[in-house]
């Protein structure tokens, strides 16, 4: 009876570990890279994070949703012209393509952190949390920096002719 025992659970358990395997495998498909929130002022309550995400899998994925304790709101949110006028929407959702990935960075999708909670200062560590469609969820530390681009200042500060709507 024994060896007939031992038999019947085999089945499942085999299933078992298939299943896991394969979550850890999906697991690791997903990756970040380049983490980073935007410098404010400390008088700002909204910043935005940065940074490109990686699917080295087979199937595409979404990400759905993101949180932070540095902000009483994340939001995914894109650039989109609208007449003639660059504005940032919020989306619902933000493409991880397979075998790709999907850039965060100003003028393009990115995270918005809205009501921070306390004044981010550069050189400080933002704790992010990443939801993707398929339950999945990525921790990371995002370091605060302030962005230049050609001698400017800010790369990400809305344009003359840009506006903020959607909320």
């Amino acid at each position: 009876m024994l060896p007939r025992f031992s038999l019947s659970w085999r089945g499942p358990m085999v299933a078992l570990l298939a299943c896991l395997a394969s979550g850890a495998a999906l697991a690791d498909s997903l990756s970040v890279e380049g983490a980073h929130v935007r410098a404010v002022p400390p008088v700002s309550t909204t910043t935005a994070a940065f940074m490109r995400l990686h699917n080295s899998g087979e199937a595409d994925r979404e990400l759905v949703a993101a949180s932070t304790p540095a902000a009483r709101v994340a939001e995914l949110h894109n650039h989109v012209h609208v007449d003639g006028v660059m504005q940032m929407r919020q989306v619902e959702t933000i493409p991880v393509p397979a075998g790709e990935g999907a850039q965060l960075a100003p003028g393009g999708y990115h995270l918005m952190l809205i009501d921070l909670v306390e004044p981010l200062h550069e050189g400080d560590e933002v704790a992010l949390s990443l939801t993707f469609d398929d339950g999945q969820t990525l921790e990371l530390q995002a370091p605060v920096r302030r962005i230049e681009t050609m001698g400017h200042g800010q790369a990400d500060e809305p344009a003359a002719g840009m506006s903020h709507s959607g909320h």
